[in-house]
């Protein structure tokens, strides 16, 4: 990913009003991110812990997407999980269900999609082995990186879409 302004991202939105745009907090590390290793730039609202954030590339302008996080009834629980765009396994909720509401008409009928996505939204770091996920019983793939970040390029311009359409 190309690395972004703050204004960029700001402006990037497309199902939330320009005020919570203006609002919403930005990444703790922004400064600091790894540009280079990144599909997507998503993290966790440091002041609102169930609001998330997705900015993508997508068709050549930048799409950002508010996400709501599902809460969990489930503590404790520590079975495995696996994220829609990376694939990643992880446990102790380390994939949470995020819906973002749709754009258009849609969205203003109150209508959302929802993905199971890690909750750091790191996926391009674990597909790049930059971060790895604690999951015991992993399972190693055998597709190369290239292809793991075309995997998740799809996957993600798949999700993209549903909300956006």
């Amino acid at each position: 990913m190309r690395p972004v302004t703050e204004r960029d991202i700001r402006t990037s939105f497309v199902n939330c009003s320009k005020g919570e745009a203006q609002r919403l907090g930005l990444p703790k590390d922004f400064a600091d991110l790894p540009w280079d290793d990144l599909d997507f730039l998503g993290w966790q609202d440091p002041g609102a812990p169930a609001r998330s954030y997705l900015v993508a590339e997508r068709d050549g302008r930048l799409v950002g997407i508010a996400l709501r996080t599902a809460s969990s009834s489930a503590r404790g629980f520590t079975a495995r999980s696996m994220c829609s765009l990376c694939l990643t396994t992880r446990t102790s909720g380390g994939v949470a269900l995020m819906t973002a509401r749709r754009t258009g008409e849609a969205g203003r009928q109150g209508n959302s999609v929802g993905q199971y996505l890690c909750g750091d939204l790191d996926c391009s770091l674990y597909v790049r082995d930059k971060k790895r996920s604690v999951a015991s019983g992993v399972l190693d793939e055998t597709i190369s990186t290239e292809e793991k970040v075309a995997r998740i390029r799809a996957n993600l311009h798949t999700f993209l879409d549903k909300v956006i359409q």
